[in-house]
């Protein structure tokens, strides 16, 4: 039921979607956490942000080929537009989705 739930948020029309793949156990992740909200605060309804944690949802990371967390895919109507891993500044985050939406 997850999965069928994650794949309606990525399809759905309109907004772009930033996927968060994490773990409660990973410190980068946690670290990462209030960027992401600023982030997504600051591009003022551009982007909504969607927390995918991959010890429950274990078929998106394959799916996705995601292999270390944290790691990050920007979807727009079931199309990736971007995506990278690891810890990211602010700045850098901003910058980098600002070409997307």
């Amino acid at each position: 039921m997850a999965k069928k739930k994650f794949k309606d948020v990525i399809k759905a029309p309109g907004t772009a979607i930033l996927v968060d793949f994490y773990a409660d156990w990973c410190a980068p992740c946690q670290t990462m956490t209030p960027i992401l909200e600023e982030v997504v605060d600051q591009l003022e309804g551009k982007v909504r942000l969607y927390k995918l944690n991959v010890d429950k949802n274990p078929q998106a990371s394959l799916q996705f080929g995601v292999r270390s967390i944290p790691h990050y895919i920007l979807f727009k109507n079931g199309k990736i537009l971007w995506r990278k891993g690891g810890y990211m500044t602010k700045r850098d985050l901003i910058q980098s989705l600002k070409g997307f939406i």
